[in-house]
C-alpha cells in the first residue's frame, strides 16, 4: 500500500509539473498516467491495494475538491453575468439530463435504467477541470462566471440526481402504508436541506469565531478542513451524495462573509486541492477494468460523439433562448463542458450498485463515462483558449500583460512607451490627474487601491503575468508584490529599490519573501528615475541591432513572441536573440524622440 501511494503521489505530482511546463491540461496526462499503470501494465489496482476503504477515501477527497471550489465563487461576479448563471445551473441541468438519457438509450443501446443514470452523471461539468482551464485561458470575466458557477453549482446537483434516480430504480425503504413517491421526496428533502443548514451554519461559525479571534492563527485551515468534511459526512449518514451539497454550501458561505485572512487560506486549500486532483484521477483511471473497457462499442463512441457535439450544445442553446447572453457566449459555453473528478467518482459508484441490483449495463457505465471525460478534456481544454480568442472573449492577449502600480509621471511615460510597442499593459492608481496622461494616450487604466476588493474586480478584466510596483513609497511597494506574488508568481513581481541601501542587505534587510524582485539594481531607485526623468531623459524602445548608447539605462527585453525579460539583480538575464527589444531610459541629448513618437518610427 505505501508504494501504491508512493507511485500515486509522486506520478500525479511529476505529470502537474510536465503539464504546467509543456503548457497543456494536467487532467491529460493524469488519465494517460492512470491507464498506463492501472489497465495496461496491472502495475497497480487500487480497489485490490486499498480495499472497501477506496471509496469512503474518495468520498473525503472529492468534498474538499468541491469545497475549495465553492471558495471561488463570489456573489458580486453574479451581477457581471446577469441571468446567464441561472439559465446554466437551473434550465440547462434538466435539458441536459433529458438529452443524455435519451442519447444513451437510442445511440449507445443502453437499457432505459442504465441510460438515464448515464445521463444524471453527465449533467455536471468538472470545476477540477475548468478552474485550471480559465487560470490558463484568461477568459473575459462575464464568460468565465458562466463556466465557474456552472461547474461549481451543477456538480452536486449532478451526483444527487444520479442518486435519485438509483433510489427510484433500486427502490426507496418506506413504511407501510407510505407511497414510494412521497417517501423518496422526503428523503430528498432531509438530505438536501440538512446539507445546506449545515454548510451555511459551518461558515457562520467558522466567520464568527475567526474575527472573534477564537481561533489560533495556525489551527484555521485545519478547523475549516473539519468543518468541510463534516459538512460532507453527516448529510450522507441521511441521503447518498447529499454531502456534496454541504461541502459546496460551506464553501459558498465562506467566500461571501469575506473572512480577515481567507486569501491566505484559499491558496493553501488550492494547494491541496491540486494534490487531491492528481492523486484522484490516477487512482479512478487505474482502477477501470481492461475487459470491460474492451466493451466499449462503436455504439458507445457515437454516444460520446452525440454528448460532444449535439447534447451540450443543444441544452445551452434551448436553455439560453432569450437570455442576455450573446450569441458568441451561447456558443462558447454550449461547446466548453469538460467532465472531471465528480463525474469520474459518481460513476464509479453508480456503476457497481446498479449492476447489483440486476440492471443490465451497469458495467458499462463507468468506462463510457471516462471516455467522454477523456473526450471533453482533449476536445474542450486545447480549444478552450483558441477558440474565446477568435469569438473575442478572451481577456488576454497571446502577449504577457504588466501592471504597473504608481502613476508618476516618469512612470506614465514608461507605459505609454510600452504601449506604443504593442505590450498589454494596465496603469493602477489612485488618483484620476495621475492617470489622465496614459488615458489620452490610450492606455487601459485602473482608478483603485489594489489592495481593495475593488480592484480584484478590475484585474479580472486586465489579468497580469507581470506586477511592476512603482510608487514612491517603498514599503508599500513590498506589500503590493507580496499581496499579489501567490496569485501572479513569485518571479513576476518587481519594485524599485529603495533609497536606502540597507533595506536590500543580505542579512539585514528586508527579507526577500517580504517584497518583489528588484527592478534593475539596487541604484534603480523612485529618486534616481525620477531625477533623471525630470533632467530630459525619456523611455524608448529599440531593436537588438540598434547602437546602444552608453548612459542608457536598460530595464526590459521584448522578446519576439510577447514574452518579456525584466532587468534585475535578483536573477540572470537571458542572452538577446534577433527580433528582441529593449526597453531603456535614455538621455534626451542624443536627438532621439521619446515615448510613443520614437516607436512609431521604429516599428515602420
Amino acid at each position: 500500500m505505501a508504494t501504491a501511494v508512493l507511485a500515486i503521489v509522486g506520478g500525479g505530482m511529476a505529470a502537474q509539473v510536465l503539464a504546467a511546463r509543456l503548457r497543456i491540461p494536467a487532467i491529460v496526462l493524469l488519465l494517460a498516467l492512470g491507464f498506463l499503470v492501472g489497465p495496461v501494465l496491472g502495475l497497480l489496482h487500487p480497489s485490490r491495494d486499498f480495499g472497501p476503504n477506496l471509496r469512503p477515501l474518495i468520498g473525503l477527497a472529492v468534498a474538499i475538491v468541491v469545497f475549495e471550489g465553492g471558495l471561488a465563487l463570489d456573489f458580486r461576479e453574479l451581477r457581471a453575468s446577469g441571468e446567464g448563471v441561472l439559465r446554466l445551473t437551473a434550465f440547462a441541468l434538466p435539458i441536459n439530463f433529458v438529452l443524455g438519457t435519451l442519447a444513451a438509450h437510442l445511440i449507445g443501446g443502453m437499457m432505459w435504467g442504465a441510460a438515464s443514470v448515464f445521463g444524471a452523471i453527465l449533467v455536471v461539468t468538472g470545476p477540477t477541470v475548468i478552474l485550471p482551464l480559465l487560470r490558463h485561458a484568461r477568459l473575459a470575466r462575464r464568460s468565465a462566471a458562466f463556466l465557474k458557477w456552472e461547474a461549481i453549482v451543477n456538480d452536486p446537483i449532478g451526483a444527487i440526481l444520479t442518486a435519485v434516480v438509483i433510489e427510484i430504480l433500486v427502490g426507496v425503504p418506506h413504511r407501510d402504508g407510505e407511497a414510494p413517491a412521497a417517501a423518496l421526496a422526503l428523503h430528498l428533502a432531509e438530505g438536501v436541506t440538512a446539507a445546506a443548514a449545515l454548510g451555511v451554519g459551518s461558515a457562520l461559525l467558522a466567520a464568527w469565531a475567526f474575527r472573534r479571534d477564537l481561533v489560533p492563527e495556525l489551527l484555521k485551515t485545519p478547523v475549516l478542513l473539519a468543518l468541510a468534511l463534516v459538512a460532507y459526512v453527516v448529510p450522507n449518514l441521511l441521503m447518498h451524495e447529499a454531502g456534496l451539497i454541504g461541502s459546496t454550501v460551506f464553501g459558498v458561505a465562506l467566500a461571501n462573509r469575506h473572512v480577515p485572512g481567507l486569501g491566505e487560506l484559499r491558496r493553501f486549500k488550492e494547494a491541496l486541492v491540486v494534490l487531491l486532483v492528481s492523486c484522484l484521477f490516477v487512482v479512478l483511471t487505474a482502477d477501470l477494468d481492461l475487459g470491460v473497457l474492451g466493451k466499449l462499442s462503436l455504439p458507445i463512441i457515437g454516444l460520446t460523439a452525440a454528448i460532444l457535439f449535439a447534447v451540450r450544445p443543444a441544452a445551452i442553446w434551448l436553455a439560453t433562448l432569450g437570455s442576455d447572453l450573446s450569441r458568441r457566449e451561447r456558443l462558447f459555453v454550449g461547446w466548453i463542458g469538460p467532465r472531471g473528478i465528480v463525474a469520474a467518482a459518481v460513476a464509479g459508484l453508480a456503476g457497481p450498485r446498479l449492476s447489483e441490483a440486476g440492471y443490465p449495463g451497469g458495467d458499462l457505465i463507468q468506462p463510457t463515462v471516462f471516455a467522454v471525460i477523456v473526450a471533453t478534456v482533449l476536445g474542450h481544454g486545447f480549444s478552450l483558449a483558441p477558440l474565446a480568442r477568435r469569438l473575442g472573449l478572451s481577456a488576454s492577449a497571446d502577449r504577457e500583460r504588466v501592471a504597473v502600480v504608481g502613476a508618476s509621471p516618469w512612470a506614465s511615460d514608461m507605459v505609454v512607451a510600452l504601449h506604443g510597442a504593442g505590450v498589454p499593459i494596465v496603469l493602477i492608481d489612485t488618483y484620476p490627474g495621475a492617470l489622465q496622461a496614459a488615458r489620452d494616450a490610450g492606455v487601459p487604466t485602473l482608478q483603485a487601491e489594489l489592495l481593495s476588493r475593488h480592484a480584484d474586480e478590475g484585474l479580472a478584466d486586465h489579468p497580469p503575468d507581470h506586477l511592476l510596483a512603482v510608487t514612491r513609497d517603498e514599503l508599500y511597494n513590498a506589500l503590493v508584490c507580496t499581496r499579489l506574488a501567490p496569485e501572479i508568481g513569485r518571479e513576476r513581481v518587481y519594485q524599485l529599490a529603495p533609497s536606502a541601501g540597507h533595506l536590500l542587505h543580505e542579512d539585514t534587510g528586508v527579507s526577500r519573501d517580504a517584497r518583489g524582485k528588484v527592478l534593475g539594481d539596487a541604484t534603480t531607485s523612485f529618486d534616481a528615475l525620477a531625477g533623471r526623468h525630470e533632467a530630459g531623459w525619456r523611455f524608448v524602445v529599440t531593436d537588438v541591432g540598434t547602437e546602444r548608447h552608453p548612459r542608457d539605462m536598460a530595464l526590459l527585453t521584448v522578446s519576439a513572441d510577447g514574452g518579456l525579460d525584466f532587468v534585475s539583480s535578483d536573477h540572470e538575464p537571458g542572452e538577446p536573440v534577433q527580433g528582441d527589444r529593449f526597453l531603456v531610459l535614455r538621455e534626451s541629448n542624443h536627438g532621439m524622440v521619446g515615448g510613443a513618437d520614437l516607436i512609431a518610427s521604429g516599428r515602420t
